[in-house]
């Protein structure tokens, strides 16, 4: 009988071939906002997932992307996003995922994120370390933050040029000037995987659901890295910001970044 882990990354997979199926397809794009997006594979891709889920995971709350509308969050719930990363999958570049992470009253329990563009499949389980397709994962040793390569994200917000978007442009001009450089790859879930894998030393970023960072920090965890929210507290699916780094550097990180109540 597959464990519960096996049976998370089996699901991912077969998901993985519908995503794959319409990679290089024509789409059906439809708008969520004026810049966000979903296609047809999304959603499609998220309901095979969800069937999967009542299946072998009935007792627990499945908190999709594509279909969730709110309401009371049971102790025991599941996290998932469909394709983190889909302007990313519209315009046929490979950097993007799915998602799934378990949780059991706020712990993270597993976390699976599978681009099967690259066939990588990123997963871990707490106290059972983090793995690339079978391969340890452990964040890097970098202890400079002048030499360390960060990664982050824009809030679909940014067209408003409101709070969030000045926010976000105020930490570029502060931070940029103090590190290696920025990467913005487009997939928040597997920048957390990169950052675990050590290809990066750092993230930060606003705005965020918790479908697009549950898995990834269950992963990041396992392999040695932290989060917080840009004020050094604790990092809930509430928070407004997400710090994250390999741990040596997170107190230079969260001081470059600007803080304060509305961006906890």
């Amino acid at each position: 009988m597959k464990t519960k882990l096996e049976k998370l990354k089996q699901i991912a997979k077969e998901a993985g071939a519908i995503i794959k199926s319409g990679y290089l397809a024509k789409k059906e794009i439809t708008h969520k906002g004026v810049v966000d997006l979903v296609t047809e594979f999304d959603l499609k891709c998220e309901a095979f997932i969800i069937e999967e889920l009542k299946e072998h995971f009935s007792d627990y709350t499945l908190i999709g992307e594509e279909s969730w509308s709110g309401g009371e969050k049971s102790e025991k719930a599941i996290y998932i996003d469909p394709i983190d990363g889909t302007t990313n999958f519209i315009h046929g570049i490979p950097h993007l995922g799915i998602s799934i992470g378990v949780y059991e009253n706020g712990l993270g329990l597993f976390g699976i994120v599978y681009n099967p563009i690259l066939d990588e499949m990123f997963y871990a389980q707490k106290d059972g370390g983090a793995y690339l397709n079978g391969e340890l994962l452990q964040v890097s040793s970098q202890n400079s933050l002048q030499q360390s390569l960060i990664a982050t994200g824009f809030p679909y917000a940014k067209v408003n040029k409101g709070i969030e978007y000045e926010w976000v442009m105020h930490n570029l001009g502060t931070l940029l000037p103090d590190i290696r450089d920025i990467r913005r790859l487009g997939a928040a879930a597997l920048d957390l995987c990169y950052l675990a894998q050590g290809k990066v030393d750092g993230f930060y970023e606003i705005d965020l659901k918790p479908w697009d960072v549950a898995a990834g920090m269950i992963i990041l965890s396992e392999a040695g890295g932290v989060y917080s929210n840009a004020n050094g507290e604790d990092y809930t699916f509430d928070s407004k910001t997400i710090v994250a780094s390999n741990k040596r550097i997170h107190k230079e990180l969260l001081a470059k970044l600007s803080v304060g109540d509305v961006f906890s």
